[in-house]
């Protein structure tokens, strides 16, 4: 896959790890009080791993994830990605940041159903403006083709199949070449074959250079993981352990 690195405002520097999250706290204001969905949660990364985060329902896996991509504020902490303070970025350098250093992948594909597949693929160009109008089309097709459905940009999303809408969502939070890619539950709705299917592309990206951490439950799929985070009630259970001595 071609890079445009150059020029993208990134000021990731390749020594330390690409995530660092120190002490970070968050908590929301409910009808009941005050909520606490981390409680001092430390956390590092190293570029070219493949982290699966594990937790009951309600343990703060997805609250985490909204930390890392800048989605969510801490209340408390530090959080460094890409060689970013990003709790302090204001919300529209924020944006424009997270649009060029991090892919989301949703588990509902979140395509936006009145443009094709193509479109879908080239909105997050546009936003960034990260590469010259007349570049947009031809990378957007290269990555549906890597993704394996480049038969499918001029579809529309409800014409896909599940799995197809899924390589579809990673095909799009790769346009911009992100250095990490962050899936919540990506293959919560697909059928077992497909599942594998598209865990082999997260791995085939990570041998690529990027970084990908994924929330996840289902324990087939532990091997393609270095290493698993599990939360608890907002605290994390473990350091991080190899995958072949973890279980999701």
């Amino acid at each position: 896959m071609s890079s445009h690195d150059s020029g993208s405002g990134r000021r990731d520097s390749e020594a330390g790890p690409i995530i660092d999250v120190k002490d970070v706290t968050k908590s929301f204001d409910t009808a009941h009080g005050a909520f606490c969905a981390l409680q001092g949660v430390s956390l590092s990364i190293e570029r070219g791993e493949m982290i699966a985060v594990t937790g009951k329902s309600g343990s703060g896996k997805s609250t985490l994830l909204n930390i890392l991509t800048g989605i969510d504020r801490p209340s408390s902490g530090r959080v460094s990605v890409a060689g970013v303070s990003i709790a302090s970025l204001p919300e529209g350098p924020l944006a424009a940041w997270r649009g060029r250093n991090i892919g989301i992948v949703f588990q509902f594909f979140q395509l936006l159903p009145t443009l094709t597949i193509l479109e879908n693929v080239i909105l997050p160009m546009d936003f960034c403006n990260s590469l010259p109008r007349r570049e947009r089309r031809e990378r957007a097709l290269s990555l549906l083709q890597r993704t394996g459905i480049p038969d499918q940009a001029n579809k529309f999303p409800m014409a896909l199949s599940g799995g197809e809408q899924q390589r579809a969502a990673i095909a799009r939070a790769l346009a911009n070449d992100p250095p990490i890619l962050v899936a919540d539950e990506p293959t919560g709705n697909l059928d077992s074959r497909t599942a594998y299917s598209i865990f082999e592309l997260f791995a085939e990206l990570v041998g690529a250079g990027k970084t990908a951490v994924v929330v996840t439950h289902e324990k087939e799929f532990a091997t393609y993981f270095q290493r698993s985070v599990t939360l608890s009630d907002g605290r994390i259970l473990n350091g991080g352990s190899l995958a072949t001595g973890y279980s999701i």
